[in-house]
C-alpha cells in the first residue's frame, strides 16, 4: 500500500501508473496475440465473432464496473483520511456485490445471446463463431469480477504492483492455454473463450490465496466477509453516474458494431483487428489517468487541494509525450502490424486507414480520459456522465451514421475522434469550475 498525500507529484503517479502500464500492455497484447491466433488459424469469420461479442460483453458489465469504480473511489478516500475501519467494510461489501452480479449476468448472457446477435444484425457466416465465443466468456463472468475487483481495490489502497503480478500470471496462462486449445485441440473460436475463463480463474483464485497469507487489508473468507449498506450507498451515489457512462459507452460500441455490419464481414474484421492494436496505444494515457484517480482520492480525503492541481498539470504532461510517441509508431508501421492479424489485403487496407485516422488524435483522446480520470477520483462522476453522453450520442454515433452513408467505413473511423473533442472541451470547463472541490466523502 502507497501513501500518495506526500511527495512529489508527477514521481508518485508516475511510478504508481508504471505497474499499470505495464500490466494492460500485458492484457493487451494478449488481446493482440488471441486475435491473432483466431485470424490466421481460424479465418476472417471467427475474428469478426470475437470483434463483435466485445461490445456485447462490456455493455453487460458496464454498469456494474462503474458501482465498483465508485467503491474504489470511497476505498482510496478513507485509506487518505486513515480511516481503516470503513476501508476493511467496504472491501467486503464491493465484493458480496460484484459476486452476486457477477452470478446474474452470466445467466442473462447466456439466455438472450442470440437474441442480443440478431439485433446487431450480424451475419450468418458469423453468428455460430459468435455464439461459440460468447456464451463459453460468460461462465467467468464472477472470476472475471473477482478478479479484477481485487486489483481495483489494491488500486484504491496505492498499491499498484501486487495487481501486475497477478495480471502477468494470467496473460502467460492466457497465450498458452489459447495455443493449447486453438491448434492442439481443435476446439475452435470457443477455445479462446475458454482459454480467458480459465486464466482469470486461476489468477483470482492465486490472488486471494497470497492476500489472506500477508497482513493486508484484504483478507478474502467467506465466513468473516460482511455487507455494510452505508458504505454499499456512498459508493452508489459516486458509482452510479460512472455506471451509466459506462453504459452510455458499451451502448455506443454496440450502435458502432451495429454500423459497420451494414458493411460487409471484412470491415468487421478490419475493425476488430484495428481496435485491439488502437486499444494497446491508448493504454499509457488510460493507465496515467487511472493513477491520477487514486491521487486525487487520497489527496481530496486528505485536504490537500493544491497537489490535486499539480498532480493534474504533471499527468496532461506525460501523457501528451507518450501520445505523440505512440501517434508516430502506429502511422508509420501500423500497415505491418494489420498483417499480423489478416493475410486478406482489404482487411489490412481498412484497418490501416482506421489506425492513421484515429491515432492523429491521440492527444485529444489522452486529455480527455486524463481529465476523466481526476473527476472521477474526486467523487464527482455526474457530470462527466452527461459530457459522455453528449459526446458519444450526440456527436460520435449520428456523424457515424450520416458519414458512413456518405464516403463509406471511413466515415465511421472520423467519427471517433469527433466525439473526443467534445468530450475534452466538456470535461476541461467542469474542471476549471471548481465544483469537484465539494465532493469529498471525508468532511473537514
Amino acid at each position: 500500500m502507497k501513501d500518495l498525500t506526500s511527495g512529489t507529484e508527477a514521481g508518485l503517479i508516475f511510478k504508481f501508473a508504471l505497474p499499470l502500464v505495464i500490466g494492460n500492455l500485458l492484457q493487451q497484447f494478449y488481446n493482440i496475440i488471441d486475435s491473432i491466433i483466431v485470424g490466421n488459424y481460424l479465418g476472417t469469420e471467427a475474428l469478426a465473432a470475437v470483434g463483435a461479442s466485445f461490445p456485447i460483453f462490456y455493455t453487460l458489465i458496464a454498469f456494474i464496473i462503474g458501482i465498483g469504480s465508485g467503491a474504489t473511489i470511497v476505498i482510496s478516500q478513507y485509506f487518505g483520511g486513515r480511516d481503516y475501519a470503513r476501508v476493511k467494510q467496504a472491501i467486503g461489501t464491493i465484493y458480496l456485490f460484484m459476486f452476486g452480479a457477477g452470478i446474474a449476468l452470466t445467466a442473462i448472457g447466456i439466455f438472450f445471446s442470440r437474441e442480443i446477435f440478431t439485433l446487431l444484425n450480424i451475419g450468418e457466416d458469423v453468428m455460430p463463431h459468435a455464439l461459440a465465443y460468447f456464451n463459453v466468456y460468460m461462465i467467468g463472468m464472477v472470476s472475471f469480477f473477482g478478479f479484477n475487483g481485487t486489483s481495483s481495490i489494491l488500486r484504491g489502497l496505492g498499491d499498484s504492483r501486487t495487481p501486475l503480478l497477478f495480471l502477468a500470471i494470467a496473460t502467460v496462462a492466457n497465450i498458452g492455454l489459447d495455443l493449447l486449445f486453438i491448434i492442439v485441440f481443435k476446439w475452435g473460436v470457443a477455445g479462446a473463450a475458454w482459454a480467458t475463463v480459465m486464466a482469470q480463474t486461476g489468477a483470482f483464485v492465486t490472488a486471494i490465496f497470497y492476500l489472506n497469507r500477508r497482513d493486508h487489508l484484504i483478507h478474502f473468507s467467506v465466513k468473516t466477509i460482511t455487507f455494510d449498506p452505508y458504505t454499499f450507498w456512498q459508493s452508489v451515489k459516486i458509482g452510479l453516474p460512472t455506471g451509466f457512462q459506462q453504459t452510455f459507452v458499451a451502448l455506443g460500441m454496440l450502435a458502432l458494431i451495429r454500423i459497420i455490419n451494414n458493411f460487409d464481414t471484412v470491415t468487421l474484421a478490419a475493425y476488430t483487428a484495428a481496435s485491439r492494436i488502437d486499444a494497446l496505444a491508448a493504454m499509457p494515457a488510460m493507465n496515467l489517468a487511472s493513477a491520477l484517480s487514486a491521487f486525487v482520492g487520497q489527496n481530496l480525503g486528505a485536504n490537500k487541494i493544491d497537489r490535486i492541481r499539480k498532480g493534474v498539470w504533471a499527468t496532461l504532461k506525460m501523457a501528451w509525450a507518450i501520445s505523440l510517441a505512440v501517434m508516430l509508431i502506429v502511422i508509420l508501421w501500423g500497415n505491418n502490424m494489420m498483417a499480423l492479424f489478416s493475410g486478406d489485403p482489404e482487411v489490412i487496407r481498412q484497418g490501416h486507414e482506421y489506425l492513421i485516422i484515429v491515432s492523429s488524435f491521440y492527444i485529444v483522446f489522452s486529455s480527455m480520459f486524463v481529465m476523466h480520470g481526476m473527476l472521477r477520483g474526486a467523487g464527482d462522476t455526474l457530470v462527466p456522465m452527461f459530457i459522455t453522453l453528449i459526446s458519444l450520442w450526440i456527436i460520435r454515433i449520428p456523424i457515424a451514421w450520416y458519414l458512413s452513408g456518405q464516403i463509406g467505413e471511413t466515415g465511421i473511423w472520423w467519427s471517433i475522434p469527433s466525439g473526443w473533442f467534445i468530450g475534452l472541451i466538456g470535461t476541461w470547463l467542469y474542471y476549471k469550475s471548481g465544483h469537484w472541490k465539494k465532493k469529498g466523502i471525508v468532511k473537514y
